[in-house]
């Protein structure tokens, strides 16, 4: 064989060699792939189940429970309430899934709070382990200013929520006006129409001609302007 023959052949057996080569490497990747996702999984969706379902659900796609906190809520004892990961996620067997179960609903000591002030209420509140919802207000004449005249839930046990809503009174109320229009009347009428209405008023004088005496010809507050019962009306009056 000569010399380039055997060049030649090396050639062809080291290109053989090579493709021998490549083909075994492809097929180990192949391999190892087909057995990396072979040994992957789909997360179940575990809310709501109770822990033996879940556990199950679990089992039965090569994963483990593990119960990471309990936690009271509306559903029932021993529900699953949250998990992680969530459902639906790619998990690889024998991974863990952690989950929140329910310890049921939480029964609450409701204080009477009805007749305190809504200041010793939010102190009741706080040494309870509760917390003021929403605080609503209504005029009632019959009782004191800032006291609580009604609450929900009622007083005692097995409220579900540390939440509680009350109604507070919010005393007498308050006698307001719309103010006149005086400008241009008479000192001694707008006294008296003042006096009726017990409004407190004040009175200053000043010279001005070109109104007749005894004129308002200034006012405040001014007319048509809402104002209440403890207002002081100020008049400037024509001398």
């Amino acid at each position: 064989m000569s010399i380039l023959e055997r060049v030649e052949w090396l050639g062809r057996m080291g290109f053989l060699v090579f493709i021998l080569a490549s083909a075994a490497f492809l097929s180990a990747i192949t391999a190892m792939r087909i057995a990396i996702h072979g040994r992957e999984t789909t997360m179940p969706n575990l809310v709501g189940k109770n822990v033996a379902e879940a556990s199950q659900a679990l089992r039965s796609n090569g994963l483990i429970l593990r119960v990471a906190d309990r936690v009271y809520s509306d559903v029932p004892i021993n529900q699953v309430v949250r998990q992680t990961p969530p459902p639906g996620m790619l998990m690889k067997v024998s991974q863990q899934a952690h989950v929140v179960l329910s310890l049921g609903q939480r029964e609450l000591q409701i204080p009477n709070l009805e007749g305190n002030t809504l200041r010793v209420s939010r102190i009741e509140f706080l040494r309870a382990g509760l917390q003021v919802g929403e605080v609503s207000s209504l005029a009632l004449p019959d009782q004191p200013m800032d006291t609580v005249v009604q609450q929900n839930p009622k007083p005692g046990n097995g409220a579900a929520t540390p939440r509680v809503d009350v109604l507070v009174s919010a005393g007498q109320r308050e006698t307001s006006y719309v103010m006149p229009y005086f400008i241009g009347s008479n000192e001694i009428e707008v006294q008296h129409r003042l006096d009726q209405t017990n409004l407190r008023h004040k009175t200053n004088y000043v010279a001005a001609s070109q109104w007749p005496h005894g004129t308002v010809i200034d006012q405040s507050p001014t007319g048509g302007s809402p104002i209440p019962a403890n207002t002081e009306v100020e008049l400037t009056i024509a001398n």
